[in-house]
């Protein structure tokens, strides 16, 4: 629920993270990547995972995507700890709830943009006509109306990316999880998908947790968490 402050509206919590913990097991060797994190979200937030290379950034999205299994600690959202569902209850509550892009953009090089896109509410059974009209409309939120037909060798880098984000928001998600989002892009195409982020946000209100390396793009985000060799160092705005 969302709350009253004596600053104005408070949002409410969405994703509260406990002593979140990952050790990988090679051999004998144990590799601790995460190390009891906690923190939460609220709903609403662009927040940023920042860090350097090997501090556990994109360790903890694969943790709070359901894409990996930690070790220990809990991921609650709205009241529910998704570490307790069975994988077929993750596999829903990925599809319904969340939305994924990533530095590659995995998409299908024999499809257009418009079939990319609209796989993931195929997959939750939608009826066609509905599929291909939700499609046609992210990619046009997107700034891709004129490119619905195009095959990914036929678009750019940055254009690519775009649809990746058009497949993210095909099921309306609660959450947008983005790691590295920019890093195969031009400057150029790169302030593009960050401001899209930016109006997805403000726009829509969706939560975007964003894993990145570049320290300039603090200035697209509302709120910074800092790992350090797995471990959360700090938080700002």
């Amino acid at each position: 629920m969302v709350k009253e402050s004596f600053t104005g509206i408070e949002k409410e919590t969405l994703i509260e993270i406990r002593k979140l913990t990952r050790i990988y097991i090679m051999g004998e060797v144990r590799v601790p990547a995460l190390n009891n994190v906690t923190f939460d979200i609220k709903r609403g937030e662009f927040a940023a995972i920042m860090g350097k290379s090997g501090s556990g950034k994109s360790t903890l999205l694969h943790q709070l995507g359901l894409l990996d299994v930690p070790t220990s600690g809990e991921i609650i959202i709205d009241g529910k700890n998704l570490l307790n569902l069975s994988e077929s209850q993750k596999a829903k509550f990925r599809l319904e709830r969340f939305g994924y892009v990533f530095q590659e953009y995995a998409l299908l090089p024999e499809l257009t943009a418009l079939e990319n896109v609209y796989l993931p509410a195929m997959a939750l059974g939608r009826r066609k006509e509905e599929y291909v009209k939700n499609g046609t409309k992210v990619l046009e939120q997107v700034g891709l109306g004129k490119r619905l037909h195009h095959r990914p060798r036929e678009m750019s880098g940055g254009e690519q990316q775009r649809v990746a984000i058009a497949r993210a928001l095909i099921n309306k998600p609660d959450i947008l999880f983005a790691d590295e989002p920019t890093a195969n892009l031009d400057s150029a195409s790169s302030k593009q998908i960050l401001e899209l982020f930016q109006q997805l946000n403000r726009d829509i209100g969706l939560t975007i947790l964003m894993v990145t390396h570049e320290s300039e793009d603090r200035t697209y985000v509302g709120r910074m968490i800092w790992l350090k060799d797995g471990e959360l160092a700090e938080q700002g705005t």
